[in-house]
């Protein structure tokens, strides 16, 4: 046989669904929580920083690839997404220098430098979130709700304080530009169930497990209101839904991505009950991001031959 044959690399499976098409499917299931975070908090002017961190992101990204010779790729809306998600994990008085200093960090440290799409090890707008935080805590950590400042409603929760779940499942209260409002946040989250974009078995099993955590260990038995007190606030849906989701740092295995939820879920709720810090979505996302190869070591079905089982 003289006839040459070119075989490309696995997955042979071809889908007509491209990256790109799954990015700006989340960009787009992100507008509600970032239309309604940029009218909550108009009076800080939340636009600026969102434009200016996502336009950072894709700039950053731009650069890098060009200096060191590579195809560009932002074409793929993947940095949109992340300067996007970064944005939305941002306080709404945050100087907009910071929003860039996040983006260039999350683009070129946390995903470039490990290979671009797809080779990242951690989710790049939580890193950029986490490194934030570490540099600016003072400033990270500044809340502002209609000209008033003080602590966000989960602050206020941790400290034995009453709060109004109403107020936080609607979105009027203190907190970052993209998680104060459930209802937003759902809108795009169905948006993105029902395209197929995401999967139900990560955000269900993150969710679940951390509400059995608080009910055992939260002082307040199965307490409805202290439940979902703690699911309205802080970051856990939008992390649950937009952020522990990601393809590139989530497992691929239907029982891993179980795994993986109820990691999250124990983590966050450890963070939050026992932790110094009111929050804990970000690091427990971040940790579990770290666990994800061990994972799917765990659960992925050997093949025939290799001490799998008969079908």
């Amino acid at each position: 046989m003289n006839e040459n044959y070119k075989v490309s690399s696995s997955p042979h499976i071809r889908d007509r669904i491209k990256s790109s098409n799954i990015m700006l499917m989340v960009v787009i299931g992100l507008l509600p929580a970032t239309l309604f975070g940029i009218w909550n908090f108009r009076h800080e002017n939340a636009w600026i920083l969102v434009a200016v961190t996502t336009a950072s992101a894709v700039l950053a990204e731009y650069i890098y690839e060009k200096l060191m010779h590579k195809p560009v790729t932002i074409n793929d809306f993947s940095a949109v997404v992340t300067g996007l998600l970064l944005a939305l994990n941002l306080p709404p008085t945050l100087p907009w220098w910071m929003g860039v200093v996040g983006a260039v960090f999350a683009i070129v440290v946390v995903k470039q430098l490990f290979g671009g799409l797809g080779q990242n090890f951690m989710n790049p707008a939580l890193a950029g979130r986490c490194f934030l935080l570490i540099c600016f805590s003072a400033r990270m950590t500044y809340f502002v709700y209609d000209g008033v400042t003080g602590p966000t409603p989960l602050a206020n929760l941790k400290a034995g304080e009453a709060v109004n779940t109403m107020d936080m499942l609607l979105g009027n209260i203190r907190g970052t530009i993209g998680e104060t409002s459930v209802i937003a946040i759902m809108i795009g989250a169905m948006f993105l169930l029902l395209m197929g974009v995401i999967d139900l078995r990560i955000p269900g099993s993150y969710l679940v497990s951390f509400v059995i955590f608080i009910v055992i260990f939260g002082g307040h038995g199965f307490d409805p209101q202290y439940i979902t007190a703690h699911l309205c606030g802080g970051g856990i849906m939008l992390g649950a839904w937009f952020m522990a989701t990601d393809y590139v740092t989530a497992p691929i295995t239907s029982s891993g991505k179980i795994i993986y939820g109820v990691c999250m879920g124990l983590l966050t709720g450890l963070f939050r009950l026992f932790g110094p810090s009111a929050e804990g979505v970000s690091y427990a996302i971040i940790l579990s991001n770290l666990l994800v190869p061990l994972i799917e070591k765990v659960t992925l079905p050997k093949p025939f031959g290799k001490g799998g089982w008969k079908s």
